[in-house]
Parts: structure tokens; sequence; C-alpha cells
């Protein structure tokens, strides 16, 4: 991997702040776009602009094509068995909201039901199932639910499968858990879990790819899951994008999450019958525009390798943990093992306050916050010295030690 090239496909990382040059660090929250992305969502409203699926002229014909290449890459880009397992969302979290919603309507869900999470999740995928499990009561029950089991990590920020394991019986209907922490960087062993999942229970597992889809190769039939999440502004591509992938036998099962014009076959006004997927899940005209711009960023990281970029940030987290674990008053979270560890690192100054916040997991490790850096394929080494030059001049300004 060329970094300097790399850098350079990114037109804000030429930006100079108060005179100096910017060293992002927030990847997890958001990544970069490359030119390539920022020009195929220009490239579309100046050349291609027009709705899909609904016209037989020039423009609209020539967008649907674009669009629905995008579901063949994405395929590709995860392994899925079939193009049509492939949903648009909105976002990482919409995708399992809409699984939650659609579970509770469906077969594979039923009254007294229980759900397996962890102790590492992200808000996003623990809310959506404290209102399944709140039922009628809905947003406004989650004073008391019931039926929400939470896995324990252990002292080094990786999962406890022995006590995962306990947690599992003919009452659990679905297991969600993340692929990466967003807090920890822990990588779980997804693969393992969907084999312990399958071994002791009929549960449903959902993966939360988020922190992993950008970083990593995913297998999705080599995992096991059945669903997988992930969400395009942290890979390269345009925000208010995600991805939901699902076995086609699952989605078929499931019913419809939104209705309306796109994803029906027929409709009258005693009767209505619902589109192929994934047109199932296409309610109304989708973010064109975004998914376009979503395939470039996937033709880009298919270009660089993910296992490449997975090796950069291997190389990165190590220099970046040395040099953390040297840092007098600094205190580090997570693995240091770099086989269970993704490029996400949250820690903490003494003395200095900090924002990041994932609440039940701060409170699990006995602080309140932490701050993170997150890498990605465009930082390098000199980056994680700005880091630490930054957590320097803080501790000056504090006056600390």
């Amino acid at each position: 991997m060329d970094i300097n090239k790399i850098k350079s496909d990114f037109p804000i990382l030429n930006r100079k702040i108060n005179g100096s040059k910017l060293v992002y660090l927030d990847s997890a929250a958001t990544s970069q776009k490359p030119s390539v992305v920022i020009d195929a969502v220009g490239n579309y409203y100046s050349r291609h602009n027009a709705n899909i699926h609904r016209g037989i002229h020039t423009l609209s014909e020539e967008a649907s094509t674009m669009f629905n290449n995008v579901y063949k890459k994405t395929a590709s880009f995860i392994n899925a068995a079939k193009v049509e397992e492939i949903v648009f969302t909105l976002n990482s979290t919409v995708a399992i909201n809409m699984v939650a919603r659609c579970l509770e309507h469906s077969i594979y869900w039923s009254s007294g039901s229980e759900i397996i999470i962890t102790e590492m999740e992200h808000h996003a995928n623990i809310l959506p199932w404290m209102v399944l499990l709140a039922g009628s009561a809905g947003v406004d029950g989650l004073q008391n639910v019931k039926g929400l089991k939470v896995a324990k990590i252990k002292k080094d920020g990786t999962l406890d499968l022995n006590h995962f394991k306990s947690l599992l019986s003919k009452k659990t209907k679905i297991v969600a858990i993340s692929h990466v922490s967003n807090v920890l960087g822990t990588i779980n062993p997804v693969k393992d879990i969907a084999r312990i999942v399958k071994n002791h229970s009929n549960a449903l597992l959902l993966a939360d790819g988020a922190q992993a889809a950008p970083h990593m190769r995913v297998n999705v039939q080599s995992l096991g899951c059945d669903f997988y999440v992930f969400s395009s502004h942290k890979m390269l591509g345009p925000t208010g994008l995600g991805v939901l992938w699902s076995k086609s036998e699952i989605l078929k099962n499931f019913p419809a999450f939104m209705v309306g014009g796109g994803m029906i076959k027929e409709v009258y006004f005693d009767r209505a019958t619902w589109a192929d997927l994934p047109d199932k899940y296409n309610a109304g005209t989708p973010d064109i525009a975004g998914v376009i711009g979503f395939g470039a960023a996937l033709d880009y990281l298919s270009k660089v390798g993910m296992e490449n970029i997975r090796k950069h940030e291997e190389d990165l987290t190590l220099y970046c943990l040395n040099r953390l674990n040297n840092t007098p008053d600094v205190q580090v979270y997570g693995p240091q093992d770099l086989k269970v560890r993704g490029g996400v690192i949250s820690f903490n100054v003494k003395g200095i306050p900090a924002h990041h916040c994932t609440m039940p997991l701060h409170k699990k490790l006995g602080i309140t916050s932490s701050a993170r850096a997150s890498f990605y394929l465009y930082n390098d080494m000199g980056d994680v010295d700005s880091l630490i030059e930054a957590i320097t001049k803080a501790k000056r300004i504090f006056r600390i030690s």
C-alpha cells in the first residue's frame, strides 16, 4: 500500500486547520471519502439523474442499471449467495431496527421469547431489542424490560463464551452481537458463536458489522450468521445508506418493513402482493446517488485489497498501543492481542475528561466515558505520533505530570 498515494485520493486530507495538516482519527464514527466516490455522486446528478425502475426513457434506464450493479458489487464484496439477499437501508441502525420489527411479526417469534446480546454492544444493538421485548408498551415501556440476556466480557475485553453458552435456551429467538466492538476493538469470533448458537438453540444470529466490513474481509456464508448489517459511510461511501444481508428464505418469511410504491407487484383496494426480493423492501425512492457512490467505494476498497487494509491497520494499532502503553497517565481498554483486535483504541488520560460514550460498557469498565482513536487505510505512523503529541499537550494544559 502506497499511503502517500492513498492520502492524495482524499481531498479533505489536504486541508489545513490553524496552519497545521489535518490528522483524522475518527473513522469508526465516519470515514473520509476519496475523489472517486465524490465524483461518482456528482456524475449521477449531472449526467444520469432520474428515478429508477419507474421509466423506460434513457436516463431512467441508465440510473436503474447503475443502481442495480451496486447490488451485485455488494453481494460480491461480502460473498452473499444471491443478489436478492442484499437490502439497502438508511444505515446499520435502521437495518437492526428492521430485523427487530419484522421478527416480531414473523414465524420466528413467539410470546415469552428471549434475546441475547453482549456487554460490549453499541446502543443501536441494544435498544431495538428492548423495544421488541417491551411489546405493546413500545418505546415508552423501557423501564422494566424482561427477556434480554447479556453475555459477559472477560477482563481482557474478549467475550466469555462459556457464559454466553449458558444463556442459550429454547426461549432464545435471536442473538445479536457486534463483529467488532466500537469501543474495545474486540473482534468477536462470529463463526464460533454461530456454531454454539446452532448447537444449543434454534435462535437466529445477527452480526453488527459496522466496524468490521470496512476493515477486513467478510464472508457471510462462512461466518454462519443469519443477518449481517453495515454502513456505507464507515467504508468510504456516502452517509445515509446501510446494508442488511440475510438469507433469502428468511427475508421471504419476513413481512414487509414499510409499504408504498416500488415494493408492490399488484395492488387493489381489497388486496396487494409484494414484489420479489430485494424490491419487497424498497418502499419509495431510494438514495440512488448514495448507492451509486457506495458502489464506487466498494470498487476502491476492492482495488486496494481488504487483506492489505487489515494488515496496515494491524501495524498502526500495534504502534499506537505501544506508544499509549508507554505514555504516563494513560489507560488503554480492550485486548492487546492483534489477532482479536481491530483498529479501534479507546483510552483515558488521568485527570482529563473524555466524550465518547457507550453507557452499559463504560459502566462495566468502571468509567463514565473514554476517548477513542480509530484508524483506516489513509492513516500512517505520523498520525499516531500526532495523537501522542496532542495527549502530551493536553496534559500540559491540564497541568498533569
